[in-house]
């Protein structure tokens, strides 16, 4: 077992550049090592029993049959699990295994760990569970109202946020309402949950496992386990993706256990089916909304309760669920607003963090809401938007002022101004409805044009104290100067290791740039999530690098005598401003080693006033904007995206290039929300679970992209920054759905739209 470090050599490729990346190639020749790839001599493997029913009572566990079976080394329940049984990123309310009831459908019950993945298979349906099964609480309303069982001791209502600002009761010309539903999304990453738990000599335990956040899962492990800190230590492994489905544990503490329980190491890898059971999805949601504006579609006031199933434990909910109330009316300029979110247990699958994090939900509903407001007020729903659209200055419905770019009104226009696709020439059934299962020849296929437009904070949030922790080191390797990097920052495929080695050589002045794996031996670099690394990480890297810079030049000050306060350095090499080229960085740093740990944090927030919901809670707002053009087969209820044009602020493209990709990524699973993606459940079990019957966007569904990129800097961030990830995924849903109306004249209150909604059938 081996982890390589990565360098790349070559000409600069700074900070607005767009090398290659160092894991690219291997990925797309297939020899990436994954975590799922992990092996070691001596390993055992580990599988997961895990309930049948979304809400019930456990009687009795019989493992007896279990261990009988040859080559089977451990069966665990929950009275093997040395600490606490309990773990959850904001409330620690879900069992490590469980004790006395399950509440959800997949719940882990008992662990195997065996000789062969399909010994301990076996093994797993000898375990005899005694199962009185309860009614389970489905609906997200309900739980607010306290009907039906109390699934937690503190009631079934995980968080509730209002927000509170000016007053909603004054008269409007126009009123518009609807009733909104966004269905439950899955993360849908291809590397399934994996890891390799090895039982170390002091021990401890050593864990190599994909996921977005090293120190959290270390936390919830040592308390699980009852081992000191430095007895756990973590090794991120490669990531096939995360989307927010890995930042809460899935074979973390389980594979942890049996390795110590065994005294081998043990390899936990779920299947596909599995991975649907084994993480949180993205929270479905019921929202009411009412806008009130005059004659001229000028917002007056927006009312609107939002209804967010967490599923049967908290996971982020209560972020998630602040995200959603205090984003709620979009990137539009109004004095008044009442917002009441809630976030709720059920026995439905768990919820928690996928890409846009609440803002998802809560646009789609007041998107759809301002295209309702411009028929209302017979206006171009553009217009209505830009008439209506925040800019720098602006009011958050929280009283935060919008301090740097938002060109809400820009960003619009661009996309309005761009040509639409010409209508076809020579009939191409690809490009048509189903066309490419030739079920249609051009009859009865609409066109219709849609747009939206979307806010998004980035990093964490509300008084959180949000920071990363990078090491840079500089000296002489192999003749040349060279910098490694370290930090527990997760790479999951968003480009970190490009943008981090980006920001030593702009900073440094040199080529080589080693990134060591990521790993618990350095401190937090907090989640990959929030579309915070580049941000945070970045910001750390960079401020490890300008105190390693300001060594380097007290050193050359007093070897060259040269000014530090003229120093540079470009291209290997020391520069003066008043002399210009002093000396190669080889020859002035010769044995030195400079070497600076640093934790760097943006500006801070504050929490939310619990009666008000006011308060500067977010960091940084991200603003996207999407046109949508669908052909629509009335007959078949079949929809072809043709175009999916996206403007957006960036406020500095650190990798042009990978920019681009994450803008089409984000784009590409909002369109999965718009017209395919949804886990579907019956009385709180799921009914899809599998790629074969969960569909997501190939490339025969994603349309061509014209993607405009502002880079309108905002002052409080590293280089100008902003996070790029996920506003693409908040504007491309109500987009299409808009578009989709336009196309049918159908209303189209909830997503994903299915066949049914447009054939009436």
């Amino acid at each position: 077992m081996s982890t390589a470090t990565e360098t790349v050599t070559g000409t600069t490729n700074g900070v607005g550049a767009s090398p290659l990346r160092p894991d690219g190639t291997i990925k797309v020749r297939g020899e990436f090592a994954y975590s799922s790839d992990l092996w070691h001599e001596d390993m055992v493997w580990g599988v997961t029993l895990r309930s049948p029913h979304p809400y019930a009572r456990i009687l009795g566990i019989d493992i007896t049959e279990a261990l009988k079976l040859p080559g089977v080394s451990a069966v665990l329940t929950h009275s093997d699990v040395p600490g606490v049984n309990r773990y959850g990123l904001e409330h620690q309310d879900q069992p490590v295994l469980a004790v006395d009831v399950v509440r959800y459908q997949g719940e882990p019950v008992a662990i195997i760990a065996a000789d062969h993945p399909e010994t301990a298979r076996r093994a797993m349906k000898r375990i005899v569970v005694d199962y009185e099964v309860l009614e389970p609480v489905i609906d997200v309303e309900a739980a607010v109202a306290g009907e039906g069982a109390k699934l937690h001791p503190g009631g079934n209502v995980v968080r509730h946020v209002p927000i509170r600002r000016g007053n909603v009761d004054v008269e409007a010309a126009v009123v518009v309402s609807g009733t909104y539903e966004v269905g439950m999304q899955d993360q849908a990453f291809l590397g399934p949950e994996s890891g390799l738990a090895v039982p170390a000599e002091d021990g401890g335990i050593d864990l190599f496992v994909a996921t977005q956040w090293l120190h959290v899962d270390q936390q919830q492990i040592i308390a699980a386990l009852g081992l000191p800190k430095d007895k756990v230590r973590l090794t991120l492994g490669g990531v096939g993706g995360a989307f927010g489905g890995r930042e809460d544990l899935s074979i973390q503490v389980h594979a942890c256990l049996l390795a110590l329980h065994t005294g081998k190491p043990v390899k936990m890898v779920y299947n596909r089916e599995e991975s649907f059971y084994g993480h949180v999805h993205r929270h479905p949601a019921r929202m009411y909304y009412e806008h009130g504006a005059d004659v001229d579609g000028k917002l007056l006031y927006v009312k609107a309760r939002l209804y967010l199933d967490g599923g049967a434990y908290a996971s982020s909910t209560g972020a998630v669920v602040a995200n959603a109330a205090t984003l709620g009316v979009g990137p539009y300029n109004v004095d008044n607003v009442s917002i009441d979110c809630w976030g709720t247990y059920s026995n439905n699958p768990p919820c928690g963090a996928m890409r846009g994090f609440g803002a998802v939900q809560a646009g789609f509903a007041y998107e759809s809401q301002m295209d309702k407001l411009a028929e209302a007020c017979g206006l171009d729903p553009v217009e209505v938007r830009v008439r209506n659209a925040m800019s720098e200055g602006s009011v958050m419905p929280t009283g935060q002022v919008l301090d740097s770019a938002a060109p809400v009104e820009e960003l619009l226009l661009r996309l309005q101004n761009k040509p639409l696709p010409a209508a076809e020439g020579k009939l191409d059934l690809r490009r048509m409805p189903g066309g490419v299962s030739n079920t249609t020849h051009g009859e009865g296929v609409v066109r219709g044009v849609g747009y939206a437009v979307g806010i998004k904070n980035v990093c964490f949030s509300e008084g959180f104290d949000d920071y990363s922790t990078a090491r840079v080191r500089l000296q002489i390797v192999g003749g040349e100067p060279a910098a490694m990097v370290h930090t527990a920052a997760c790479e999951v495929g968003q480009g970190l290791v490009t943008i981090m080695q980006q920001i030593v050589r702009t900073e440094l002045g040199i080529e080589q740039v080693t990134i060591l794996p990521m790993d618990t031996t350095i401190g937090n670099g907090g989640s990959t999530s929030a579309s915070r690394q580049t941000y945070v990480t970045g910001g750390a890297v960079q401020a490890a690098c300008l105190a390693v810079r300001a060594e380097l030049f007290a050193h050359a000050e007093g070897k060259l005598g040269a000014r530090a306060s003229e120093l540079s350095v470009s291209g290997g090499k020391l520069v003066s401003s008043a002399d210009g080229v002093l000396a190669d960085l080889v020859d002035v740093l010769d044995t030195e080693v400079f070497d600076k740990t640093v934790e760097w944090r943006h500006r801070p927030t504050e929490g939310l006033d619990p009666e008000s919901g006011q308060g500067n809670a977010h960091v940084q707002y991200g603003f996207a904007a999407h046109r949508a053009v669908v052909d629509v087969d009335t007959e078949l209820g079949l929809v072809k995206v043709i175009s999916l044009d996206c403007a957006q602020d960036v406020g500095k493209a650190m990798n042009p290039q990978a920019v681009l990709g994450q803008i089409q990524g984000g784009s590409a699973q909002g369109l999965g929300l718009a017209v395919m993606e949804e886990i579907q459940t019956v009385g709180g079990k799921i009914r899809n679970p599998s790629f074969t019957d969960y569909l997501i966007p190939t490339v025969l569904d994603m349309p061509p992209m014209s993607i405009d990129v502002l880079e309108l800097a905002d002052p409080h961030a590293p280089y100008g920054l902003r996070g790029v990830g996920e506003p693409p995924t908040i504007s491309s849903t109500p987009a299409i759905v808009a578009a989709i109306r336009a196309a049918t004249g159908l209303a189209l209150t909830r997503v994903p739209v299915r066949p049914e909604h447009l054939t009436g059938t």
